[in-house]
């Protein structure tokens, strides 16, 4: 099933129409659906596509690759003592090939670059000296090690630097994504139903390809995550190992990071992993931010220095919430928790991460899709009888307006008491007294079922649902 992805399967046809050869770079997290993207949008017109091997030495990756050449119809010897001659046959091959637009798919490049095997400046000389000077070829490359394909070709300040003609970044699927691919696999779950399964393991299409019709969602999860032989059960691994070549010291910051719900600061997160303030921490950081697992943001009121690192990738999230220390397991494992607090407790801070996620979406439900935001927080730690505040999402608007936004899980109408009223308000007065900000505040709901109207709901100026969430942009 080919689901959403109208806007990157535009961005990729419209090379085809370019009056000139095309150097396109795909990039995003693994199992987030780059290889079927390419693979529908240029089906007939790729002439030549490998995969590199995830394990293999630079003479086994040759060979593989002179067997690709083989297999799509090469005619003559086929072999390469290095990358250099190997792009040498591929430019051969390409020539006898029809005439008018020619796709050629390089798949997990980042595996193919072995120690010493000088594949980037081969791959640099096949660009520069051939490719690019006809008008017919669509080179595409793709990987999962999003660090890799930044650094060695987007950002490359070598032979490859300003070559890329389109860069894409795939991004994990949004809710309503998400809900069309359930509808198209017969699930008939509700928006909660999917919402939770958001919360579980976030927008990736492969995950929510294992998903079964007649399962509900406890049983999906179950079957997926906590059972020995789950699809899922020793994803979290896999995934940081795919997509970092030394995995070790993401699996240290996003461990330190899934200790802080709201983030902490990059001298608080050195300190924690024992690492290096150095350009080596920057680029993991950069890296964990390109692949959507973490989000850097200022808190308001404070200097650009002082922002804050917090992970939000549902997946990685609920690894460690519920699979880490191994407790959680066996047969009706999820089925045994649904009434429990720890249960209560992740729906109401996963919740917070799905609506992070959804931005532009609650920016809609606003109207103020055309106006320029800033989203940040606010902490205020509280001294003696004056409690601490935290307010997990402030966005600023260039209207003159703060949305202060509350955000509540519910499995039902939200209602306001006189307590929670009276929290909100002394929460306000405490932002108010501490920020001074100069736009008018106004109070945000942002829940499932929308707000039960009492003697306090009055206190909201605006109500966010599940259903504005879900809502396409």
């Amino acid at each position: 099933m080919f689901i959403g992805r109208e806007k990157e399967q535009h961005k990729l046809l419209q090379a085809l129409e370019s009056d000139h050869s095309e150097f396109v770079a795909v990039y995003g997290r693994r199992r987030v659906g780059k290889t079927f993207l390419i693979r529908q949008t240029y089906s007939e017109k790729i002439v030549f596509q490998h995969t590199g091997l995830v394990v293999g030495n630079t003479r086994r990756q040759l060979r593989e690759f002179c067997q690709s050449l083989a297999d799509a119809g090469f005619d003559g010897t086929c072999t390469a003592a290095d990358w250099h001659e190997a792009f040498h046959l591929l430019a051969r091959f390409l020539s006898t090939c029809r005439a008018g637009k020619k796709v050629v798919f390089l798949d997990e490049l980042p595996w193919m670059d072995t120690p010493r095997s000088e594949f980037v400046s081969a791959l640099d000389h096949f660009w520069n000296s051939w490719a690019s000077a006809r008008s017919d070829i669509i080179l595409v490359v793709c990987g999962s090690a999003t660090s890799w394909i930044i650094e060695k070709i987007i950002k490359n300040y070598g032979g490859l630097h300003n070559r890329i003609t389109r860069s894409l970044q795939l991004m994990p699927f949004t809710l309503q994504e998400c809900e069309t691919y359930a509808n198209a696999k017969g699930l008939h779950w509700n928006r909660l139903q999917i919402l939770e399964c958001y919360m579980a393991m976030g927008g990736i299409p492969h995950y929510w390809s294992f998903l079964e019709k007649g399962e509900s969602l406890a049983q999906a999860l179950d079957r997926l995550f906590f059972a020995e032989t789950g699809e899922l059960h020793n994803e979290f691994n896999a995934l940081y190992a795919s997509l970092f070549r030394q995995p070790a010291a993401y699996l240290e910051i996003v461990t330190a990071l899934s200790e802080k719900r709201c983030g902490i600061p990059k001298k608080e997160l050195v300190q924690s992993v024992k690492l290096s303030e150095n350009g080596r921490l920057t680029q993991i950081l950069e890296s964990l931010e390109h692949c959507g697992f973490i989000r850097y943001y200022q808190a308001i009121g404070k200097k650009v220095k002082d922002g804050l690192y917090q992970l939000i990738d549902p997946f990685t999230l609920f690894y460690f919430r519920f699979m880490k220390d191994g407790k959680l397991q066996g047969e009706n494992a999820w089925l045994n928790i649904l009434n429990s607090s720890k249960y209560r407790v992740w729906t109401g801070l996963a919740f917070e991460q799905v609506c992070l996620l959804h931005l532009l979406q609650m920016k809609k439900a606003l109207g103020i899709s055309g106006v320029n935001t800033r989203s940040s927080s606010w902490n205020h730690p509280g001294k003696g009888e004056d409690n601490g505040v935290q307010i997990d999402l402030l966005i600023e608007r260039a209207d003159q307006i703060i949305n202060l936004c509350e955000m509540k899980y519910s499995k039902s109408d939200f209602i306001v008491t006189k307590e929670y009223e009276r929290e909100l308000l002394q929460k306000m007065e405490l932002f108010m007294h501490h920020v001074m900000p100069r736009q008018a505040i106004h109070l945000t709901l942002v829940t499932t079922y929308g707000l039960k109207e009492n003697l306090h709901s009055s206190v909201f100026q605006s109500v966010i649902t599940l259903d504005d969430l879900f809502a396409a942009l």
